[in-house]
């Protein structure tokens, strides 16, 4: 799988500034990765934070991919537990869905260093907002 149509060239103010890459969109499973490097607190090491905003970004594209085109997604909750610690180097990110609802649907995305050593677990839960039909 790859980038759905109305993905091309889909981009954010976020995404360009934290540098995030997208390889793969899908309401099951989507991938991105994003760099250490202009991504890390003041000790060197990688952010807390940028982990949930790859997290977040990769399950929001997931969850948009279940109502686009003309429906809307948006994160609601997001837990990250944080296992080691990045100086160096992309932090890959893999959404995969566990539920898809009426309303909500939940992602768990996994980070991992370039190695394939687990960074961050983290869960999203997203709003689908479906279009109406009459």
């Amino acid at each position: 799988m790859s980038l759905p149509e109305w993905a091309e060239g889909i981009r954010s103010a976020l995404d360009d500034k934290m540098g995030i890459e997208l390889f793969e969109i899908g309401p099951q499973h989507s991938r991105g990765r994003m760099p250490v490097e202009g991504n890390t607190q003041p000790f060197g090491l990688w952010h807390g934070g940028a982990s949930c905003v790859l997290a977040e970004t990769l399950a929001s594209l997931s969850a948009y991919a279940v109502v686009a085109p003309s429906g809307r997604a948006y994160g609601v909750d997001i837990n990250a537990t944080h296992h080691r610690p990045g100086t160096s180097g992309w932090v890959n990110g893999e959404a995969t869905a566990l539920h898809i609802g009426g309303r909500l649907g939940t992602w768990e995305v996994v980070l991992t260093n370039d190695a394939g050593e687990r960074m961050c677990t983290a869960r999203v839960t997203c709003a689908l907002v479906r279009p109406r039909t009459t």
